[in-house]
């Protein structure tokens, strides 16, 4: 099968083009503070105080398809973008967040480091292969014309129909260590510990027959640690090598790098499978090395959310979130979704296969932490619903772009409107360093948010009750038991979780505060149970065992506005399993939904003046997860 992208043809210009690119470019160096990973550099609070708000996926004018899908902006406009300068959009919108993010991982695929770049500019008598020509001139054309040769280059990609002369590893991996290295010097010179953190990293891109297999692979380290390495291809490989490549990386450099899996819900129930990637039953080893590699895993974005879906949570009534469109296939749709896949598809699932495999194995593969990033291919790293400037630069802001067809492959099936304006990554750290951050997510203490800035904190133990939220909660959950991403030892009693969430100070208030828990029961069959563990106030309907009412909406679509008379700014509870069984093995997250609010094309409607259709969601209740805590055997203590 051909798998390589990179044609010939586009690197014997690259060189010419790739020189002019780089004549005028910035040399200023970074400091060695810049360029290390934060250790010693500022001073850290005794535990994590705060979470930091990121984007631990991004992508600009270096990746392959975003610079087909329009985007003309690139790795410095991003930075300056997420810690929260105006830059100029490439439809020449003004864009600016409200609020800075703290970190960026700017993720540009490793396959074809910036090819669509040096296509579009490569002379055209250097461009014999006839596809290359068409997209050439497609590219040329920009617009809609751009658009669709990058859909059908990813539709090549995915069925392996590449153009032979896009195949040349060497001349290749030439322009990438050009790109790279110009890309960590300008990541180094953002990084700003105390202030604002720029990580290095990379989008693994795998995509067997279009199954989306992608990770994101995210480095501790700055420019002089990271060193000669370069981003590690996807095509032609697979996930073992992945890990391999970061183990030869840790053990080369002395630095640290992790893999996170996103879009699980493309993969056709790929990415959470039983078995091991050749067919054959999951060892112990693969196992153990999917939990060293992998230890979060991004469960919402812009292409859709993979918590759950109704078919396999058919008890819980928020299950199926943003699944509009994208549980139809795979990602280019060249495959459809049918429901025996949904449980290699999404991440409760997966949660709940994990522990039946530890039990199997003596090992959990999908012991993993939650995040939230955005996958945007605009440069710019913005969830926020009145702030969404799309997934690419062909459905940036524009009265058409709602229900406009938005097919990453060459296929019909999804709109505009089933895209999200999620998600962000927080992070419970003690600093904003590249060190602290990166350990957060080495441990878990990690969640995921559709685009609010709520902040959700959980600490389980055996002993917690109402009296443990005194004047130092927090020091009192470190000390008795573990955060958000911990393990539990069961000694017998039920556990308790002390639960806080707080609102977005600029957003909605709450609805409430779900316990999810799922376990393996005593016939080994994997279940579970959504728990409501706090709620805002609210008219009951006098049964004690009924569920809580919904809490109202008070959305005016006309204005693409809501008002904080329902819900509660804060909720926090301690929380005791009161189905707990000794011996059990169990996992629980929390779920805080918020109130309706508008989604961003009512705020599209209200600015272009458009009417969207009925089908059309147009309000949502945004939400955050948590990385789940772990209850195991006393006998299996890890």
């Amino acid at each position: 099968m051909q798998k390589k992208w990179i044609a010939a043809g586009v690197a014997a210009v690259a060189i010419a083009a790739g020189a002019a690119w780089f004549s005028g470019a910035f040399k200023e160096r970074a400091s060695a503070a810049q360029a290390g990973n934060g250790e010693d550099t500022i001073a850290l609070s005794e535990y994590p105080d705060r979470p930091y708000w990121g984007d631990t996926h991004l992508h600009t004018d270096n990746s392959v398809d975003a610079f087909g899908f329009g985007v003309r902006i690139g790795p410095e406009a991003a930075l300056r973008f997420a810690r929260g300068e105006k830059v100029t959009a490439t439809m020449g919108m003004e864009a600016q967040l409200d609020r800075p993010l703290d970190f960026l991982v700017i993720s540009d695929h490793s396959d074809a480091l910036g090819a669509t770049k040096r296509l579009m500019n490569a002379p055209s008598a250097l461009v014999r292969d006839p596809t290359l020509k068409r997209w050439q001139a497609m590219l040329r054309e920009g617009g809609r014309q751009s658009v669709i040769a990058t859909g059908e280059l990813i539709d090549a990609a995915a069925t392996g129909n590449i153009p032979e002369a896009l195949r040349d590893p060497e001349r290749q991996e030439k322009a990438t260590r050009d790109i790279w290295q110009e890309h960590l010097r300008i990541i180094d010179l953002f990084n700003e510990p105390g202030r604002f953190t720029a990580f290095a990293g990379f989008e693994w891109t795998l995509m067997p027959d279009g199954n989306n297999l992608h990770r994101v692979v995210m480095f501790r380290d700055g420019a002089p640690t990271i060193g000669d390495t370069l981003p590690f291809p996807g095509l032609d490989t697979d996930v073992t090598d992945l890990w391999d490549y970061l183990a030869a990386y840790e053990q080369g450099s002395g630095g640290q790098a992790l893999a996170i899996p996103h879009n699980s819900n493309l993969s056709n129930g790929m990415m959470f499978e039983m078995t091991g990637p050749d067919g054959a039953p999951l060892t112990a080893e693969y196992a153990a090395k999917r939990a060293r590699w992998e230890p979060v895993v991004e469960v919402t974005q812009i292409k859709g959310d993979s918590e759950s879906h109704p078919f396999l949570s058919p008890n819980d009534e928020f299950a199926g979130y943003g699944i509009w469109g994208w549980e139809l296939g795979n990602l280019p749709l060249t495959a459809k979704a049918t429901p025996d896949m949904y449980g290699g598809s999404y991440v409760r699932e997966a949660l709940k296969r994990g522990l039946s495999l530890e039990q199997r194995l003596g090992v959990n593969p999908y012991r993993f932490g939650l995040i939230g990033s955005t996958d945007s291919h605009t440069s710019l790293a913005t969830a926020d619903e009145d702030n969404f400037f799309g997934k690419h630069t062909g459905n940036e802001p524009g009265p058409d772009r709602a229900m406009a067809g938005q097919n990453l492959g060459t296929r019909e099936g999804r709109f505009g409107w089933h895209y999200l304006a999620s998600g962000y990554a927080a992070a419970w750290a003690r600093g904003n360093t590249r060190a602290e951050i990166f350990d957060a997510f080495k441990r878990r203490e990690v969640y995921a948010t559709t685009g609010s800035r709520m902040s959700v904190r959980i600490f389980g133990g055996p002993g917690f009750t109402e009296d443990s939220f005194g004047s130092d909660w927090v020091a009192t959950g470190y000390r008795e038991g573990v955060p958000m991403g911990g393990v539990l030892t069961d000694n017998g009693t039920a556990p308790a979780f002390m639960i806080e969430a707080l609102k977005d100070p600029e957003g909605a208030n709450l609805d409430r505060v779900q316990v999810v828990k799922g376990w393996v029961d005593a016939n080994g069959n994997p279940q579970e149970k959504i728990f409501d563990a706090a709620w805002s106030e609210r008219p009951m309907d006098g049964a004690s065992d009924s569920p809580v009412p919904a809490v109202g909406n008070t959305v005016d679509e006309a204005t693409a506005s809501y008002t904080n008379t329902i819900g509660a700014a804060q909720l926090r509870t301690v929380w005791s399993d009161p189905e707990y069984r000794e011996g059990q093995r169990a996992f629980y997250y929390v779920r805080v939904i918020e109130i309706p609010t508008p989604r961003w094309v009512l705020f599209d409607a209200l600015r272009f003046g458009v009417e969207l259709p009925d089908e059309v969601v147009k309000v949502v209740q945004e939400r955050a997860y948590t990385s789940p805590i772990w209850l195991m055997p006393a006998a299996e203590e890890t």
